[in-house]
């Protein structure tokens, strides 16, 4: 997925959802999730931006004012000195919004590699990636979009600009991923509010020992590792209260063929990891304890997919 794609014609996108933190990973590790946004662009025939939406939140998708993705495209275009040519958008979204699933790294992460094909920047996809990584401000979604898998990164300043350091791993795991989804969203910057601005050197080290465990597990396909690996201090206890299905799910990480249960992301869904063939006990199991919430069964991605048409 290196390359230059400021090549001439339409432009195809298929980005994944993500899981960010995955436990005590937080805004370090992000997993790529197979259900996706579809993006097919061409340069408007009409000079008109226009976008037709089909999927989750289409009505928002579909408009043209504060649209995250044209807003992001038309500022890189235009902060790199050129003009954002009209384009006319197909969108298929099947990623919730506002529900901790990468929704808006993918937005950004498209509007940056239209951005990149249609202006002409010539930028590879990692250079691509690293400029939707800035405007996240964080790279766990970003980098995992991106790369597929599951991902390690972190921003460093390099010259005065930001740039990210991120690997890959897990693209073949043999892992089932289910996501609750509670009926209700939870705006990012409202998560973040919830943190404390210091934390104990005993919750810290036990999240450094848990992140390495969980890479670890990952990297060796150890599902016996998830259950501790898992285990956070850092944001779930203080992001409870305002995503409800996790203090309700975490014990099902004692469940047979459950592997671990995590915030998906800044919530407030809930990542299950169980072990494959297991689809049909967890969904009992869910419904058993939570009642009956939306499921969402995916796979691990191998990332995002870019075909110049």
């Amino acid at each position: 997925m290196s390359g230059d794609f400021s090549a001439g014609g339409g432009l195809h996108l298929r980005l994944p959802a993500t899981s960010a933190n995955l436990g005590p990973g937080f805004d370090a590790l992000g997993l790529a999730m197979s259900f996706y946004l579809t993006v097919d662009a061409i340069v408007s025939p009409d000079g008109e931006f226009a976008i037709q939406a089909t999927g989750r939140d289409s009505d928002l998708c579909a408009r043209l004012e504060r649209n995250l993705i044209l807003d992001t495209y038309r500022e890189v275009v235009e902060g790199a000195g050129g003009t954002a040519v009209a384009l006319h958008l197909l969108l298929h979204n099947e990623i919730p919004l506002g529900m901790g699933c990468g929704s808006s790294a993918a937005a950004l992460l498209a509007g940056v590699l239209l951005a990149n094909h249609f202006g002409g920047l010539g930028w590879t996809g990692y250079q691509a990636m690293e400029e939707a990584c800035r405007r996240e401000g964080h790279p766990d979604n970003v980098a995992a979009c991106w790369l597929g898998g599951m991902t390690a990164s972190a921003m460093k300043e390099d010259s005065g600009k930001s740039a990210v350091i991120a690997a890959t791993f897990g693209q073949e795991s043999t892992w089932g991923l289910m996501l609750a989804l509670p009926s209700v969203g939870l705006a990012t910057e409202k998560a973040r509010a919830l943190l404390p601005d210091s934390y104990s050197r005993i919750d810290a080290v036990t999240n450094v020992q848990h992140t390495a465990l969980l890479v670890a597990a990952f990297a060796q396909q150890r599902g016996d590792l998830l259950r501790i690996a898992m285990g956070d201090r850092l944001h779930q206890p203080y992001r409870s209260e305002a995503c409800p299905l996790l203090p309700l799910l975490l014990p099902l990480a004692d469940r047979p063929g459950v592997l671990g249960v995590a915030l998906s992301g800044a919530g407030p869904s809930v990542l299950i990891i169980y072990e494959r063939g297991m689809s049909a006990e967890v969904r009992r199991a869910v419904a058993e304890i939570a009642g009956q919430v939306e499921l969402i069964v995916a796979d691990t991605s191998k990332g995002t997919s870019v075909v110049v048409t």
